[in-house]
C-alpha cells in the first residue's frame, strides 16, 4: 500500500486589511515572519512537502521570490476563494493529507504540528484540529477527500473563504477529531496570531527572548516566558 503524501500548505498574502505586508515583515536576524514560520514547519519530519499557497496578485511576487529561496514549493490562485487556492495547491503537488496552516502564525510549534498528524494517520478521521492552546498555535489536518467534497458542497463565500468551515459545521458529513492540550498549554488568553501592530511588537519580543538561545524554542517556552513575565508584573 502506498505511503500517504502529506503537504503543509501555508495560505499567505501582503494584502492584509489590519496590517498590510505582514508575512514579510523582519522577524529576527534578517529573516521575515514567514521565514522563520516555514523554518519551524521544516521540523515536522511526516511532512513532505511545503507549500505556500498565495495570489496571483503582483504584491505576492516577493511571496514566491521566498519560496524560492527556501527551496519549497508555491502556488498562486484567487485571493478570495482560498479554499479552491488550498485544494489546487495541493492536488498539484500530489498530496493525500493536508496540514492547513496560515502564514499569521510564525510561532507555531512543530512538535504540536507532529501530534495533529499522527492523531490523524491512527484514527479513521476526515479532519483533525487542536483547540484551547494559545491562539496562533492552530493547525489542521484533513484528507484530500474530504476537502474535494467541500469544494463540490461548500458554496457559500465564507465556505470558499475559510478553507475548512463547510468541513466543520458539517460533522454528520466529516468524522472530526479535536486534540486537547496539556495543562500547561490550556492557554487560549495567550494571542500569537500576527495581526495588528501590537501583536508584530509582542512577536518580535518573544522571539528576541527565545530565539538566540535556542532556535527550536517551543510552545511550553513561549507559555513560561508570559508566565515570567506576569509573575514579574505582580
Amino acid at each position: 500500500m502506498r505511503k500517504r503524501r502529506i503537504v503543509a500548505t501555508i495560505e499567505c498574502r501582503m494584502t492584509s486589511t489590519r496590517l498590510p505586508g505582514k508575512v514579510m515583515m523582519e522577524a529576527i536576524n534578517g529573516k521575515s515572519m514567514l521565514e522563520i514560520m516555514v523554518e519551524r514547519v521544516k521540523r515536522v519530519k511526516q511532512i513532505n512537502k511545503i507549500v505556500l499557497a498565495t495570489t496571483i496578485n503582483k504584491t505576492d511576487d516577493c511571496i514566491v521570490t521566498l519560496a524560492k529561496k527556501l527551496k519549497i514549493g508555491y502556488y498562486r490562485g484567487s485571493e478570495d476563494d482560498v479554499l479552491t487556492r488550498v485544494l489546487s495547491a495541493a492536488k498539484k503537488n500530489h498530496a493525500d493529507i493536508i496540514v492547513e496552516l496560515t502564514g499569521d502564525c510564525p510561532l507555531i510549534d512543530p512538535e504540536i504540528i507532529s501530534q495533529v498528524i499522527d492523531c490523524f494517520l491512527c484514527n479513521k478521521c476526515d479532519y483533525v484540529s487542536n483547540s484551547y492552546y494559545p491562539t496562533g498555535i492552530s493547525v489542521q489536518v484533513f484528507s484530500l477527500v474530504a476537502l474535494k467534497k467541500a469544494n463540490h458542497e461548500g458554496l457559500t463565500l465564507q465556505d470558499r473563504e475559510h478553507v475548512s468551515l463547510y468541513i466543520v459545521k458539517n460533522p454528520d458529513k466529516f468524522k472530526q477529531i479535536t486534540l486537547s492540550p496539556p495543562p500547561k498549554l490550556k492557554r487560549p488568553d495567550i494571542i500569537l496570531t500576527l495581526d495588528w501592530p501590537k501583536d508584530y511588537k509582542l512577536i518580535k519580543t518573544v522571539l528576541k527572548k527565545l530565539y538566540p538561545k535556542n532556535k527550536n524554542f517551543s510552545c511550553y517556552d513561549i507559555v513560561e516566558l508570559f508566565e515570567k513575565r506576569r509573575n514579574s508584573k505582580r
